[in-house]
């Protein structure tokens, strides 16, 4: 298993043998990634998207030739991908100003859905440091439909797609409206989990209603989202009392919470959950990644953690000499 980290000033790719991360994309303001099977797509700020198809599963010492697609086709600021779990080649990606494009190809061309900024709440979307625009912030997709996608607006709306992205719904019953991560699962296929600036929140319906079990979540401001491969009703988020505590190294106060079933969020304490991975002061919200069964990848600005007994305990994988991560997935 490879770890791959987004982050502000490149990428990092970190082998699960080895502490030593290298870095791909220097310069470039990674916001997000993704695997299609082979090849891995990443999504920056300002310089569009970017592919290799080499880069190998495991593989830390092969040094992919990333070469940057469509940029006749494809905008700028790239802030969002996601993979159908059913169809690999299937791949969506989400912009700013918010856009969503499709590909069927792995990556390799694109072409854009229907305008997101046609729905009726588009004139309320507002992302707060630059008010006069928004993005999309967080994809998923369906595990058996490649067709059926959901789309968090950041900030405005929650939206979603029975049809590829060629028509919308906006705004369920229940969603939340400032989402900052989106999971499914396999084994629950109608389930949808998100993670927002407004709490956290559940659906059992595609995305058609939704449920908000927040007891025992002290931090309503949710940021990080993973979910146990084995068992859909194993939940983690990372969270904090506001923007400012979650974001900024200054003031920074984040903590990360599990939840098992029907019960009550636990946050990790250090002592009964969380031994060994650093919350609290000083620490910005984490990114989350669960790779396995009982496995949990804890990534803040204090480094790559990795727990394989469900977040009991964790040791140190990685350093965080490269900052604050804005993404982390696992091929």
């Amino acid at each position: 298993m490879l770890s791959l980290l987004a982050l502000e000033d490149g990428l990092r790719a970190i082998p699960p043998d080895a502490g030593v991360a290298t870095g791909y994309l220097p310069g470039h303001r990674v916001e997000c990634l993704a695997g299609t099977g082979g090849a891995v797509l990443a999504g920056t700020f300002d310089d569009g998207l970017w592919r290799a198809a080499d880069l190998e599963a495991g593989d830390g010492a092969t040094d992919p030739s990333f070469e940057r697609v469509a940029p006749e086709t494809l905008p700028g600021r790239v802030t969002a991908l996601a993979t159908a779990p059913s169809d690999p080649d299937v791949v969506y990606l989400g912009a700013e100003p918010s856009e969503v494009y499709r590909s069927d190809d792995a990556g390799e061309t694109w072409r854009e859905c229907a305008p997101l900024t046609d729905l009726p709440s588009a004139a309320e979307w507002s992302f707060p440091p630059r008010p006069d625009t928004h993005h999309v912030r967080t994809l998923a997709v369906h595990p058996e439909d490649p067709e059926r996608l959901y789309v968090g607006i950041e900030a405005g709306a929650f939206v979603r797609s029975a049809d590829g992205g060629a028509s919308w719904t906006e705004r369920p019953p229940g969603s939340r409206y400032d989402n900052h991560a989106l999971a499914t699962h396999p084994d629950a296929p109608d389930r949808v989990y998100a993670a927002a600036g407004d709490g956290y929140a559940q659906s059992a319906d595609a995305g058609a209603s939704w449920d908000h079990p927040t007891a025992g979540l002290e931090h309503g401001y949710v940021w990080g989202l993973a979910v146990d491969p084995g068992d859909p009703d194993r939940v983690y988020v990372s969270a904090a009392h506001g923007a400012y505590a979650a974001h900024r190294v200054a003031s920074a106060d984040a903590h990360v919470y599990r939840r098992d079933g029907e019960g009550n969020w636990r946050r990790f304490d250090g002592e009964t959950l969380g031994a060994g991975v650093p919350v609290g002061e000083g620490v910005c919200r984490a990114v989350l990644a669960a790779p396995a069964p009982d496995e949990l990848l804890v990534c803040t600005n204090r480094g790559l953690f990795r727990s394989t007994d469900a977040g009991a305990s964790f040791e140190q994988v990685a350093g965080g000499e490269w900052g604050v991560p804005r993404a982390l997935v696992c091929l």
